[in-house]
């Protein structure tokens, strides 16, 4: 049977015989079919129900003839010669016993280091069928283990940038220019929707454009809908909402139920049913078209009639094999959230899970930009102590020609635009530290200035030519620091780690004759634990006592203090109706306006601000963003496992084991703690937001021409009578808090080593199979991996 007679066979077998023919015009032969990746089979075969078949029958077939990874002799001389890939006819299975397909070769020169892809794939490969050669019925303490650490192998961690920005400072235009897709978000012409979140990662599965829209619940538009149909009154915000939507029609006041109705949302049935919808294209440009009526409120195209942003929680775009975004998520956020609830709830999300923000603004008034000021202020408690932000990115965008120099020469254009920039950069820094009440939730050296030109860096990548030169404008630095995000994720190493440390303690688990070594071994290992553990109790016991401590002074300050805050608040130099409006606003929702322009106004966080005061050094130096918090007991906690190693060479394997496991708990804890940490520092305001309900209730069921009075004097006295006893249940709550994450740090600890010591040196599995060829295979990757670490820190 030639290579061709393979082809038809299998074509028939899979029952695509109308294939046949369209293939051999194509010339694939056998080597042919197995080299066939997703878009070429797009292109062979445009019916969906048909392409789906046939790239899982060939997914099949592909791990059928691969008994082994050849890419790998590229990293080591030894492939994964494992005993599992001995056995003829052994397919990789899944987690669940399923059978599973090849990892896909990525395109030549992708993301990060060829040999790092190629061990990551060649290691689940291991691993799935490690884990397939289990007894899946056998349900020991041990098998069961083993299994769900292999399930919980792979993890897939994002670092997070927020992209912060009034609309027109060119947002869309530097993501499009980092990341080098220069049509994918609209800019330039369109005004883009200040409410909808628009998150840009990597598509890994194809390379098609991809967006995935999320929508509020129907039950969420029908609560905004009343609440902006009431409040029309002359606010143009609103005014753009409803017409983006209703066009016209909402004019005539029809009760809101008729403006729920079906005929509104012909085109998008997902919001109807609560389901995203997906949009795919070829190119960005066609997928940027598509998106405008989702993320755009205003455009030159007035035939577009129907705008859908109101309705738009999340878009989420997902670019093909981008080598930025395999592990970062770049996401243009709206400066102060949003009064929808559940979009408001994400919002407060994203900007908690930002390990980066990047706030963008034009170089022509960048230190003086009022909005870009105020969204670092408004979000920084948010980013900082109730985040995970360790940098902060202030980008001046435009920093290219100007037509003041259309008679200099080449060089002193350069030159001018040279000054300018520095000018910028060195106005910028200096009003940044200013600002005590930003920088106090960050160290020194979290505040870095860029200036950019998207559109230079543009042209540039065209080859057209311009004024400067590429490295005159910073893109390529903000993409050098997105390769080192990606570059500093350890998914490989984690996991091959992982997977060293599971074969070893099973093959650890097959040994026979070290029982004395495993009983002396065991007892010193949880004389270590309990010692270890103590330390770990000691320094939480310190730690919540300290945080106590100022706690009391916080509430103290505040009680005196709280009602002072109100008047001023309640009475500020703005007159008129103006503030009328504004309170109105204020208590409608709980205590927070987020006005079109200017500044947020949280009266929670006003009345909770000598609270956060009073803890927010301590809580900076106890959970730090860009550290390890609780780093000097966490730290150094350590079993000694390299010691024993030294003395009892039986049982290497199971303090191979333990050591790793020990690595990966800090790791878990670590993640633990950061996600936490939010909670913890939240429910200070949370609390007084909680006790203030009902005043806040009460004041906005004022109406009539003494309504303003009304509502000023009904906050007051609500705080009057509840600020002997708010402050102090903010206290409660908080220190609640706290405890409860320590006890879950000192659990997690004892738990964990105490069932990894039980399993690895009290427990004998001779049926488990024999994974010494997987094993030295494993241990051979992470040597090689953790001396590429080695040499890349040095």
């Amino acid at each position: 049977m030639d290579m061709d007679d393979f082809v038809r066979n299998k074509l028939t077998e899979w029952g695509f015989c109308n294939l046949i023919e369209r293939f051999e015009d194509e010339g694939i032969d056998k080597e042919g079919l197995l080299c066939l990746e997703n878009h070429h089979i797009d292109s062979l075969i445009p019916k969906v129900g048909q392409s789906a078949k046939f790239t899982k029958r060939l997914k099949f077939l592909k791990e059928e003839s691969k008994t082994n990874c050849p890419e790998v002799e590229d990293v080591s001389n030894a492939g994964p010669s494992t005993s599992a890939s001995s056995e003829k006819g052994n397919r990789a299975l899944d987690l669940d016993g399923e059978l599973q397909p090849p990892s896909k070769r990525q395109k030549p020169g992708f993301i990060g280091s060829n040999s790092e892809e190629i061990i990551l794939s060649c290691g689940k490969s291991i691993m799935s069928q490690v884990h397939g050669r289990l007894r899946l019925d056998e349900h020991t303490k041990l098998n069961d283990f083993l299994k769900s650490k292999i399930r919980g192998l792979e993890t897939d961690k994002r670092e997070l940038i927020g992209v912060f920005g009034r609309s027109g400072a060119g947002k869309s235009s530097l993501i499009n220019a980092v990341i080098e897709e220069f049509n994918l978000l609209p800019s330039g012409d369109f005004k883009a929707c200040t409410s909808v979140m628009i998150k840009v990662e990597a598509n890994m599965l194809n390379f098609k454009y991809e967006a995935e829209i999320e929508f509020i619940s129907k039950e969420d538009w029908k609560d905004e809908l009343w609440c902006l149909y009431n409040n029309v009154r002359d606010d143009h915000e609103i005014e753009d909402k409803l017409t983006a939507l209703y066009g016209e029609e909402w004019r005539n006041k029809p009760p809101v139920e008729n403006l729920l109705d079906n005929k509104y949302f012909k085109e998008i049935p997902e919001f109807l049913m609560e389901k995203k919808k997906f949009l795919t294209s070829e190119s960005a440009a066609e997928l940027s078209a598509k998106l405008l009526k989702y993320t755009i409120s205003e455009s030159i195209d007035e035939a577009e009639k129907r705008w859908y942003w109101p309705l738009v929680k999340c878009v989420t775009v997902r670019v093909p094999k981008n080598p930025l975004l395999q592990h970062v998520t770049l996401v243009d956020l709206p400066g102060n959230g949003d009064c929808n609830k559940s979009r408001n709830e994400m919002w407060k999300e994203f900007v908690g899970s930002c390990s980066t923000v990047w706030i963008v603004t034009d170089i022509n008034r960048a230190a003086s930009e009022d909005n870009a000021w105020e969204i670092l202020e408004s979000a920084c408690s948010l980013i900082g102590n109730g985040g995970q932000c360790q940098q902060i990115h202030f980008i001046c965008t435009k920093s290219d020609y100007s037509e003041k120099f259309d008679k200099l020469s080449r060089d002193a254009v350069r030159g001018h635009i040279f000054k300018r920039n520095m000018k910028a950069k060195d106005e910028v820094q200096k009003k940044f530290n200013t600002l005590n009440n930003v920088k106090k939730h960050f160290n020194d050296g979290c505040f870095k200035v860029f200036t950019v030109s998207s559109k230079l860096f543009r042209k540039e990548k065209q080859s057209k030519p311009t004024v400067l030169q590429l490295d005159e404008t910073e893109i390529p630095q903000l993409q050098k620091f997105l390769q080192n995000l990606n570059d500093c994720h350890s998914e490989t190493l984690n996991f091959v780690s992982g997977a060293y440390g599971i074969l070893s303690l099973m093959q650890g688990a097959r040994s026979r004759d070290t029982a004395d070594s495993k009983t002396e071994v065991c007892l010193r290992l949880e004389e270590k634990l309990q010692q270890e553990f103590q330390k770990i109790a000691k320094t939480m016991k310190k730690t919540y006592k300290d945080f106590e401590e100022c706690l009391i002074d916080g509430v103290r300050n505040s009680e005196s203090s709280c009602e002072e805050t109100l008047h001023k608040f309640l009475y500020p130099r703005q007159k008129g109706s103006g503030f009328h409006k504004t309170l109105s606003s204020v208590v409608e929702r709980s205590g927070v306006h987020k006005p079109k322009k200017g500044k947020l106004i949280n009266l929670n966080m006003k009345l909770s601000s000598k609270l956060t005061d009073s803890i927010d050094e301590i809580f900076r130096n106890t959970f730090p963003n860009e550290g390890k918090p609780f780093s000097e007991v966490i730290n150094a906690f350590s079993l000694d496992t390299e010691k024993l190693i030294e003395k009892y060479k039986a049982v290497e394997l199971q303090m191979i084991f333990l050591k790793i496991e020990e690595e990966r708990i800090k790791t878990r804890l670590t993640k633990i703690i950061r996600d936490r940490k939010k909670t913890i520092y939240s429910s200070l305001t949370e609390m007084i937001e909680d006790t203030m309900q009902d005043g806040y209730k009460k004041a906005a069921e004022f109406r009539g021409t003494h309504k303003l009075y009304n509502m000023r004097e009904t906050l007051k006295t609500h705080l009057h009578d509840s600020k002997n006893t708010m402050f102090k249940k903010a206290k409660r709550v908080m220190l609640q808090n706290l405890q409860m994450l320590m006890e879950e740090i000192m659990e997690t600890v004892m738990k964990s080593l105490n069932e990894a010591i039980e399993l690895s040196l009290k427990t004998d599995d001779h049926i488990i199979p024999d994974f010494s060829a997987e094993l030295d295979q494993m241990k051979k990757y992470y040597k090689q991996l953790k001396n590429s670490s080695h040499e890349e820190s040095n």
